[in-house]
């Protein structure tokens, strides 16, 4: 065969493979976790309370005890191993139910229902917000104002949202602004991902080194008998380091972007937003009172956020009724000064149409949630397969070096957070067990903590099973199969140096 025709076959076969769609993925992870139904025998916990101080009030939480496990037996004294069933009348949760029951699942507080809701609220508020075309005149009259200083957005809006992640555990909340700063970048020369790197990433970098963080960190160290925010010192310094470092990768990203567009693995979904703005900058648009009384909207509504968020700990349900007022306010103000000649059926008919854009984001979420249902749920007190392989990990890392227990501990919650993308309820669920283990191994419980926190927060930039990160793939228009391409990268430098710093810690005593 001649070398023209060697490469000729392998340009064919190039094109004709493609990455799975992520339903594609789902799909067979689901089938994976049900084949593990038939081979892994069910297991459950029994549950205490343990009591913590955090901001000088005393707080409980019912947490498991790791001591209880046992394996769920038949009155032969045989372990049960319950093979899901293909389908499951009556509620049940069967193999082709994932879907429905996942969507289904929760409350309104997280988990798929209160994501679902919130992912679509926010879509339908900022489907208003830019049916008033105020965003769009706004970032074209702030590229002409700032040409040749652009990318100095990129270091600044990438700090501003790793503080927040650290501060207060924003997450969720970096969907709504990846609906502004994820077209800005495209129209600024970059593309989608650099507009969810400087948001969402960055909150998840400051959410793995936070000091402070009221939904995580202070839950895993009330959990493991750790004094609430201690060990600050040693996290802020790994917040400053892995900030720079989130900063810097994505800053050569972009600017290797700006130079070649078609580099990007969102260039073709990226047209919709480019397409847009290379339209609009040949129409002279003037930036109007409605615009500027818009955009204030959204900055007092953002301000409205932070502070209800730090103040009162308000979260899903708060935060999407916000964003939905936000919305409202702004689509008033749209029919008034004739925006885009905004008509009040246009109020209506584009919270539609936003809301519409992201259902296929919300799908995800919702079947995502079901690869969980059917490895049995995260109750810890019902026999299933998933606390079977909780209690498994956790015993396979007590019998090996300090050194190697703590690296295999920052493992563990990595896999773990697949299946468990709550840090509060992951806290809940694995420090019980973590915490007495690292006493057993020879390491401090402040190294267990940092285990579970890095862990937590940085795989949280690719598991699909993450409400937020498929929230703001909608919102980017991204499938997440083409992200792993990008992410995976960056996902392997962070484990190499996140693993660097769990063998420093042991070595420090750090505690």
């Amino acid at each position: 065969m001649t070398e023209e025709k060697k490469q000729s076959k392998g340009h064919k076969l190039k094109q004709r493979w493609q990455m799975p769609d992520t339903y594609v993925i789902i799909f067979f992870v689901v089938v994976l976790a049900a084949l593990m139904t038939y081979v892994v025998p069910l297991g459950q916990f029994e549950m205490h309370e343990v009591a913590y101080v955090q901001d000088g009030a005393e707080k409980s939480r019912t947490v498991l005890d790791p001591d209880t496990f046992q394996l769920v037996m038949t009155e032969e004294g045989e372990t049960v191993r319950e093979g899901i069933r293909l389908f499951e009348p009556f509620g049940g949760v069967g193999l082709l139910n994932y879907t429905f029951e996942g969507l289904v699942t929760g409350s309104k507080w997280g988990t798929a229902v209160g994501i679902i809701a919130f992912i679509l609220v926010i879509g339908g508020a900022f489907g208003i917000i830019l049916k008033t075309g105020a965003v769009e005149n706004g970032i074209l009259a702030m590229i002409k104002r700032t040409k040749g200083r652009e990318s100095l957005a990129i270091p600044l809006i990438f700090f501003l949202f790793s503080l927040g992640g650290a501060v207060f555990g924003m997450g969720e909340e970096a969907i709504p602004f990846a609906m502004i700063l994820v077209p800005l970048m495209i129209a600024m020369g970059y593309d989608a991902v650099t507009g969810i790197c400087i948001t969402y990433v960055a909150t998840q970098i400051g959410f793995a080194t936070s000091w402070m963080n009221p939904f995580s960190l202070a839950v895993a160290q009330g959990v493991s008998g750790l004094p609430v925010l201690s060990g600050a010192g040693f996290r802020i310094g790994l917040w400053v380091f892995f900030t720079a470092l989130g900063i810097g990768y994505t800053y050569v990203y972009a600017q290797r972007i700006r130079k070649d567009p078609t580099k990007s693995v969102s260039y073709e979904s990226d047209a919709y937003y480019r397409e847009d703005f290379e339209g609009r900058q040949h129409i002279e648009s003037s930036f109007s009172t409605g615009d500027a009384l818009v955009l204030l909207t959204i900055l007092l509504g953002v301000v409205w956020v932070v502070w209800g968020v730090m103040q009162h700990e308000y979260y899903i349900p708060e935060i999407a009724t916000q964003f939905f007022v936000m919305g409202l306010v702004s689509g008033i103000i749209g029919v008034i000064f004739r925006l885009n000649n905004m008509t009040v059926n246009d109020i209506a008919s584009a919270f539609r149409d936003g809301a519409k854009e992201l259902v296929g984001a919300a799908m995800v979420v919702g079947m995502a949630q079901g690869i969980i249902l059917v490895l049995g749920g995260t109750d810890p007190t019902q026999g299933t397969v998933l606390n079977t392989i909780l209690h498994s990990m956790g015993s396979a890392v007590g019998h090996l070096p300090p050194v190697i227990s703590a690296w295999m501990m920052y493992v563990f919650q990595s896999v773990f957070n697949f299946f468990v993308v709550s840090g509060s309820g992951q806290a809940a669920l694995v420090m019980p067990l973590m915490a007495p283990l690292a006493d057993i191994v020879g390491v401090t419980r402040q190294v267990a903590v940092l285990a579970f926190q890095l862990g937590d927060g940085f795989t949280n930039l690719i598991v699909p099973t993450s409400g937020c990160l498929m929230g703001v793939l909608g919102v980017a228009k991204l499938d997440w199969s083409k992200w792993f391409k990008f992410q995976i990268k960056f996902q392997a430098i962070l484990f190499t140096l996140a693993s660097v710093v769990m063998v420093v810690a042991v070595m420090l005593g750090y505690s």
